[in-house]
């Protein structure tokens, strides 16, 4: 095992300690997306009730041109960074239409996922044989200082998929903060915005009649299981989701159906469940427009221009330095 592998192991071990030792007990979603977590992601968003995904893709496909003129602003060229870019569906969109176009860019995405990273390279390779595609691993906080660079060459910070949602507000506010701090004064980062809407809509997008997002959330104590040497039984938890309109957020748990212990040999340590007690795993936080602007002139930037699809379920912010 390399040092790196040893170090995330840790963080991972200490993470899982803090949370299940927290009252309410809790886990990070951070830590959803290993390659079993990035599969099935990827499995969640082709389900009809996520409409995430379907709205993104639409404002892609039918504002192309407008993006493609708000990214370039005349620049000869510009690097296309994506963080978190899963399986590429949605960026292919533009990456053809850049291509079509004969922009002089590079296209580097970053994830956490080794699996998903190749799967990624390998498809847009045979897609899209004259890009210029660099993909890189790992944890978007520990690569946001590699996005420094010495020229004026322009960089698009991609965060689609609405991702932000799952950070708590003053997170988002640190992250876009030490995004920022990588930015020269001509480049930008755009953003996917769920917005807020129908409860109803909201909720079924979260607990699927087909339990992938139920087996999404799960895999995360198998993981804990296989990393961390516990004994979590699946089958005595079930997925749970609500939706708060007061907060504009949506919540996912974990639920003990029965009394219970569960040993993780890495901490040393039991942990006592009682029946029907929770684990927060996740936010998905919704928004409105007085929110996003918020949030940008918090973390120090001015929105540009925005892209909405027509029922307004989704926007997709751009933002410059301030």
């Amino acid at each position: 095992m390399d040092s790196s592998t040893s170090t995330e192991l840790t963080h991972f071990a200490e993470d899982v300690l803090r949370g299940l030792s927290s009252e309410p007990k809790q886990l990070s979603s951070r830590y959803f997306y290993d390659d079993e977590g990035s599969r099935l992601f990827m499995e969640i968003m082709k389900l009809p009730e996520y409409y995430l995904t379907r709205a993104e893709l639409k404002i892609f496909n039918e504002q192309t041109d407008a993006i493609y003129e708000a990214f370039t602003d005349r620049a000869a060229g510009l690097d296309l960074i994506e963080l978190g870019a899963g399986d590429g569906t949605k960026t292919a969109v533009l990456i053809e239409h850049f291509l079509e176009k004969g922009l002089d860019f590079t296209y580097s995405p970053i994830d956490i996922s080794q699996e998903a990273n190749d799967a990624l390279e390998a498809n847009f390779h045979e897609k899209f044989p004259e890009l210029r595609i660099s993909p890189h691993t790992g944890d978007y906080f520990k690569v946001l200082g590699s996005l420094k660079n010495g020229n004026s060459r322009r960089k698009i910070i991609l965060f689609l998929g609405s991702n932000i949602g799952n950070f708590l507000r003053d997170q988002a506010v640190a992250f876009f903060r030490q995004i920022r701090s990588v930015m020269n004064p001509n480049d930008r980062m755009f953003i996917g915005f769920d917005m807020q809407k129908d409860p109803r809509t909201i909720v079924a997008a979260y607990d699927d009649k087909q339990g992938v997002t139920s087996a999404f959330n799960l895999n995360l104590l198998r993981r804990i299981n296989r990393e961390l040497g516990a004994d979590f039984n699946l089958e005595k938890f079930s997925h749970y989701a609500q939706y708060r309109p007061m907060e504009c957020a949506a919540r996912s748990f974990l639920i003990s159906r029965e009394k219970q212990t569960v040993t993780i040999n890495a901490l040393n340590r039991a942990f006592e469940f009682q029946q029907w007690e929770p684990i927060f795993m996740e936010i998905s936080q919704k928004y409105t427009h007085d929110m996003i602007e918020e949030l940008s002139r918090d973390s120090g930037f001015e929105i540009e221009k925005e892209f909405f699809d027509e029922e307004n379920f989704y926007t997709d912010s751009m933002w410059k330095p301030a």
